[in-house]
């Protein structure tokens, strides 16, 4: 589930890009599973899932050979399975860079956009390398990582109509069905957007509807358009103060 710092960035991106924030927080959750970081040997890193057959695509063959001999690329799409824990990703993913650098990190998807290192040129950055430290310099980066790619794919009316098949397809590919990125994001957007202004956001983000431990967002937290929450029970006690206050100055 999101922390109070992440919701403030990908907020603080929608914002510049003139998109509702619970629209950005959707896409965000769908690709990140609502994590912006993993603990890995006791570093903050990015959430990232390796590609066997990318990774095979970009390899000599003298060390495609290599590479598949140690299980790291395959010539089929998922033919290298990703383990199921982030620590041991990122060993696989220190492995196949061992074989070759370049190669290794343009086959990976980044941070909380998911962003393939492969987009590194598309996205002006100056080589793989640039966009890796982005996407590993905090959730800042990441969300800016992500930022680039939506405009750049031309992605941002679709998110504006809340066209949720245009977007997946554009961002995430003609097979977006099989996988249901656009339901996903509109379930997501719809718990976000249904939040109320005071409640702790995280808490509309949770598909078990399990409220999140209390104080983790700022109560003043709200999405944008959305005044802060007044409740009948609190303007209740402020009517009752002010007729006590008003009998007793005039006794």
């Amino acid at each position: 589930m999101f922390s109070k710092e992440t919701i403030r960035e990908i907020s603080a991106v929608a914002k510049t890009l003139g998109i509702e924030a619970a629209a950005l927080l959707a896409i965000a959750e769908v690709e990140s599973a609502g994590k912006a970081y993993a603990l890995v040997e006791g570093r903050k890193e990015p959430m990232i899932r390796f590609e066997g057959h990318y990774f095979d695509r970009r390899l000599s063959p003298d060390n495609r050979a290599k590479a598949r001999a140690q299980g790291l690329s395959s010539p089929n799409a998922g033919g290298v399975a990703n383990p199921k824990t982030q620590e041991a990703r990122w060993r696989l993913l220190e492995r196949a860079a061992a074989i070759d650098r370049k190669a290794a990190y343009e086959s990976v998807s980044w941070g909380l956009g998911q962003v393939m290192g492969t987009h590194w040129a598309w996205l002006g950055f100056a080589n793989v390398e640039a966009l890796v430290r982005q996407a590993r310099s905090g959730v800042a980066g990441q969300t800016r990582l992500m930022e680039r790619y939506i405009e750049k794919s031309g992605l941002v009316p679709a998110i504006r109509r809340h066209d949720w098949d245009a977007f997946a397809r554009g961002y995430n590919g003609p097979d977006y069905k099989r996988h249901a990125y656009h339901t996903k994001i509109a379930a997501a957007y719809k718990r976000y957007r249904a939040s109320e202004a005071g409640r702790d956001i995280t808490a509309a983000a949770s598909p078990s509807g399990d409220a999140p431990a209390r104080n983790e967002i700022s109560p003043t937290l709200a999405l944008p358009g959305q005044p802060p929450a007044k409740t009948a029970k609190a303007a209740g006690w402020r009517a009752m103060l002010s007729k006590l206050a008003n009998f007793l100055w005039r006794g």
